[in-house]
């Protein structure tokens, strides 16, 4: 295996790779670009909050249907730093959970009754998580009706933390405890939203992604991160503050690209978003891949 090979890419999950609403890989050429690539020996990591049922669900078949070889280097970092397991041609091998990032066991179970009782009709309680809570919107129902109750979700959740004496960060307002701690972040997307230790994020995410990788003596050459959030851009950051070389790929720029020290990459047609900008740069990499070339507009 090349240690130092030509890309490293680090990837969110929902938005670039997988569609939004369908929550699958809709478009076939994702899956066959990013076995490409593995198969090529550039290292590939989704950084994502989903769990690992979900990658071993709707991402890892779909790569060994695209023809995933023995020994590509790939990898799943999961509920944003919290657990992560390598995926081959077996598919997801053995998950690791850090414990010391997991919510209360007695807040999950009031969480999921919550839904149960209050919020059924349009979301509920991701049972597949490790270490966070999570909870999302039903695929039918429309996201203007999803986001019309999700506050009131996040104020149930943020309030239920503090009278167990926590801390809470919710959309950049912290509530610390009486100690003036912040230990839990309550922190929505736009079909979901995911209760969890403030240590989680796209950046832990990285940290782990660079760990696996030194496990095996690999360091890109270059780094591709790519993501629909301005979260996902602490990825980006943590990768550059190390001195790598990254680039980053905004597939929903609309939220606002701000100021980096890297250069930020979007698609040039405004309307060409999510998944299917995802499957845009994904076929330029395979081509730079195939060059032996990475270009600035790569």
């Amino acid at each position: 295996m090349n240690p130092s090979p030509l890309l490293g890419l680090l990837l969110d999950v929902d938005g670039p790779i997988a569609s939004p609403v369908t929550r699958t890989i809709a478009i076939a050429s994702i899956a066959r670009d990013l076995a490409s690539l593995a198969n090529a020996g550039n290292p590939v990591v989704f950084n994502t909050g989903r769990s690992d049922a979900f990658i071993a669900a709707e991402v890892v078949p779909p790569m060994l249907a695209a023809g995933l070889r023995p020994g590509a280097p790939v990898w799943a970092v999961c509920e944003k730093g919290a657990v992560w397991a390598e995926i081959d041609v077996r598919g997801l091998g053995d998950v690791q959970v850090d414990r010391m990032l997991a919510m209360p066991a007695d807040f999950a179970d009031e969480m999921r009754e919550v839904v149960a009782s209050r919020f059924a009709e349009f979301m509920f309680f991701d049972e597949t998580k490790r270490a966070m809570v999570s909870v999302e919107q039903h695929v039918g129902v429309t996201s203007d009706r999803y986001l019309a109750v999700q506050p009131e979700f996040d104020r149930i959740a943020a309030d239920s933390l503090a009278a167990r004496g926590f801390g809470t960060e919710r959309e950049g307002v912290r509530r610390p405890d009486a100690s003036g701690a912040v230990q839990w972040r309550i922190d929505p997307t736009i079909i979901s939203t995911d209760v969890e230790s403030v240590r989680l994020g796209k950046d832990l995410g990285a940290e782990r992604a660079v760990a696996l990788l030194a496990e095996r003596g690999i360091r890109p050459v270059h780094w591709r991160t790519m993501g629909d959030s301005r979260g996902d851009y602490r990825m980006a950051d943590w990768l550059h503050d190390r001195g790598e070389q990254v680039r980053h790929v905004d597939v929903r720029p609309a939220d606002g690209v701000p100021a980096t020290g890297y250069p930020v990459l979007t698609h040039d047609r405004d309307h060409v978003i999510h998944d299917e900008a995802g499957a845009h740069f994904l076929g330029r990499w395979v081509e730079a891949s195939d060059r032996g070339l990475v270009g600035a507009d790569h």
